[in-house]
């Protein structure tokens, strides 16, 4: 299977753009120290472009992206924070 993504180009100016699908439902949790994140399928597409953002050679050391229940996450999850090293 091949699946083709456009994600938007890291800028210095304008920093990170996330690029979200629509109708994605993301809900993450801990316990017992194991992170679990359940998502749709637009939620794993929208998960999976973040990364790929991320990953751009332009993107600097640091760089994160912040994920909770007021910005994107469903009720009661987890913050997520997703950086690059």
């Amino acid at each position: 299977m091949e699946i083709k993504v456009t994600i938007p180009d890291y800028s210095s100016i304008n920093g990170l753009q996330l690029d979200w699908e629509e109708d994605f439902e993301i809900f993450s949790s801990v316990e017992n120290d194991i992170v679990k994140i359940r998502a749709n399928s637009a939620g794993l597409i929208s998960l999976a472009k973040h990364l790929l953002i991320l990953a751009q050679a332009e993107v600097p050391t640091g760089s994160h992206i912040h994920l909770d229940e007021l910005n994107s996450l469903e009720t009661d999850s987890a913050e997520i924070i997703l950086e690059k090293i």
